[in-house]
């Protein structure tokens, strides 16, 4: 399934059904009277959480959202039906701006949270309204008020507790597949995850985390290279940021440098995310020459108040000690 996170569109909600003009006569009533009804409100146009979506690929091709109008008013007093709301389901986490001012409408993090993001115009009033001791036959009513329109964007930031980031190729998809039921492609070249994907860790009987893994960042990710500021945004809400360094195909990358380089991207995107809990992991540790790059890049991040779990994405080592230490951090011991 195509991975969508960011799309506009226009939503145009119901207008109002037209106030009716109209006269009661019967038989037995011989003075009638107005009878003119109410036009009917018309429908919202709203947006709803859904747990069950991961995508907002269902819209990606709907430029537009416009709900019903409602119902004219009738004779004998008769008002017009409201329209029904106009509900689309987006993903947890999704974010809805106005993209004209750009201000945010709302923020659906919980499952079944309904945003009105366009309301349904008024019902006019119906003759019937407007009979007084004065004018008792009335020949006015009023039109249906229209419903809002405006153009929005949806923005999806993943909702996890631990964020996986990272170089391309240090095998982040990896660790979540061996962490979680998650089973992300994978290959041995750069920038195989496209997309970001979401694992649940399980820590014992009701005790869980959810884990992102976020496609390789590059220098310059706050500035877009490499779609960096798309991606860098899924992280946005993550409690805990797990930076995975491990060599590359060369095996000559500095683990030091490469710790800065990411440090320096996600402080320049949001300064707030870089002073989030963090942890350092080594993975590839079960490839020679690796540990012995350790000592200096455990020196240099014990100045920074981090300490380093050496892990091996492949065969397991270090997973349950990192697993225990990210409950830890995240208080579900």
């Amino acid at each position: 399934m195509r991975f969508v996170d960011e799309i506009t569109l226009v939503v145009k909600a119901g207008d109002g059904g037209n106030g009716a003009v109209a006269f009661l006569r019967e038989k037995f009533r011989p003075k009638g009277g107005p009878s003119g009804g109410d036009g009917g409100r018309g429908g919202n146009v709203v947006f709803e959480a859904d747990p069950g979506l991961g995508t907002l690929l269902d819209l990606r091709y709907r430029q537009r959202l416009e709900a019903r109008r409602g119902g004219d008013g009738q004779g004998r007093d008769c008002h017009g039906r409201g329209a029904e709301d106009l509900v689309a389901r987006v993903p947890l986490g999704t974010e809805v701006f106005d993209e004209g001012s750009g201000a945010l409408i709302g923020d659906l993090v919980e499952a079944g949270t309904r945003l009105v993001v366009a309301e349904g115009g008024r019902g006019g009033r119906g003759n019937a309204r407007f009979a007084t001791p004065s004018n008792q036959a009335p020949r006015k009513a009023e039109p249906g008020a229209p419903g809002e329109e405006r153009k929005v964007r949806l923005t999806l930031k993943l909702l996890a507790d631990v964020g996986l980031v990272g170089l391309p190729n240090v095998g982040k998809s990896t660790l979540v597949s061996r962490l979680s039921a998650a089973r992300p492609k994978i290959a041995d070249y750069p920038f195989t995850t496209l997309t970001p994907n979401l694992g649940v860790v399980g820590l014992g009987p009701g005790r869980s985390f959810v884990m992102a893994d976020i496609p390789g960042l590059l220098p310059g990710a706050s500035r877009g290279v490499g779609l960096g500021v798309r991606f860098l945004k899924h992280v946005q809400r993550t409690a805990v940021l797990l930076h995975i360094l491990a060599p590359d195909e060369t095996m000559e990358n500095d683990l030091v440098a490469d710790f800065e380089a990411l440090s320096t991207e996600i402080a320049a995107f949001d300064a707030d995310l870089a002073a989030r809990p963090r942890l350092v992991a080594v993975n590839k540790v079960d490839l020679p020459g690796v540990r012995e790059g350790l000592p200096s890049l455990e020196r240099f991040l014990s100045e920074h108040g981090l300490s380093v779990f050496p892990i091996s994405a492949v065969t397991g080592e270090g997973l349950d000690e990192l697993k225990a230490r990210l409950g830890e951090m995240l208080g579900r011991r």
